[in-house]
C-alpha cells in the first residue's frame, strides 16, 4: 500500500466521525497531552502527519512536540509512526527548524531529516513546482475551491520506496506519484485518474525543467 499525502484542509470534505478524530487530535497536540496524542495515533495511524481541518499554521504532531520541546522518546515514538521530519509548516518551517527556533537543542538530533535519496534542493523546488502545475491543470477547473494542501517532494527523500498516493476528495481519484531517479537529473513520474471515468488516466514525467504527458487514456 503507498503512503499517502493527505492534502484535505476543509472540514466539509469529510464524515464527521472522521473531523471529531483529527480535531482531538490537533487539540491533544497543541496542549502537548502525549498519551492522548498517542493513544489517538495508535487507531488512526494515518493521521501523523495531518494538520487542524482549516488551521492556518499547518503544524503536525511532530512540529507540535518540536515546539513544546516534548522528551526526545515523544518524538521517537511519532518518527517510528513515520511522521516525516521533512514536511513543513505555513511558515516552511520543518519540526527541526520549529525546536531549534524554540531553542529545544535535545530535540534536534532526534528531529534532523535523514535523506535515503539525494536530490538537490534547486532541483527538487523546481520538481515540485511542475508536479504542482500538473495537478493544477487537471483539478482546478473540475474542483474549484478545494483548498487541497498540494504535495510536497522532500518527504519523498525520506523513504526506502519514494512513492506516494495524493487522492482527491470528489475526483473519485488521484495522483500516485513517484521519484523515479535522483541526483541533478531527477525524475518524477505522476499517474492520475478519475476511477469513474474511462480513459481518463494520465502519466506525466517531470524533470527541472517542465512536464511532459507520455501516456493518456489507460484507466
Amino acid at each position: 500500500m503507498d503512503i499517502v499525502w493527505d492534502g484535505i484542509t476543509r472540514p466539509e470534505s469529510l464524515p464527521e466521525d472522521a473531523v471529531k478524530i483529527r480535531h482531538a487530535l490537533a487539540d491533544a497536540a497543541k496542549s502537548y497531552n502525549w498519551p492522548r496524542v498517542l493513544d489517538l495515533l495508535s487507531e488512526n495511524t494515518a493521521l501523523v502527519n495531518t494538520a487542524r481541518l482549516g488551521g492556518s499554521s499547518l503544524y503536525a504532531p511532530l512540529h507540535q512536540a518540536a515546539h513544546g520541546g516534548a522528551p526526545v522518546e515523544i518524538a521517537e515514538q511519532l518518527i517510528g509512526m513515520l511522521a516525516w521530519r521533512t514536511l513543513q509548516n505555513a511558515r516552511g518551517e520543518r519540526p527541526v527548524d520549529v525546536a531549534d527556533r524554540r531553542g529545544h537543542r535535545h530535540l534536534l538530533d532526534v528531529l534532523a531529516p535523514e535523506h535515503k535519496h539525494v536530490v538537490p534542493i534547486g532541483v527538487l523546488l523546481a520538481l515540485q513546482r511542475h508536479f504542482h502545475a500538473v495537478i493544477r491543470g487537471r483539478i482546478d477547473r473540475q474542483l474549484p475551491g478545494h483548498r487541497l494542501k498540494l504535495p510536497e517532494l522532500e518527504p519523498l527523500l525520506e523513504l526506502d520506496r519514494p512513492h506516494m498516493w495524493f487522492p482527491v476528495p470528489g475526483m473519485y481519484g488521484g495522483f500516485s506519484y513517484r521519484l523515479k531517479s535522483s541526483g541533478v537529473a531527477a525524475k518524477l513520474v505522476s499517474e492520475s485518474w478519475c476511477r469513474v471515468v474511462d480513459g481518463s488516466g494520465q502519466r506525466h514525467e517531470i524533470t527541472s525543467e517542465g512536464s511532459q504527458l507520455v501516456e493518456e487514456g489507460f484507466v
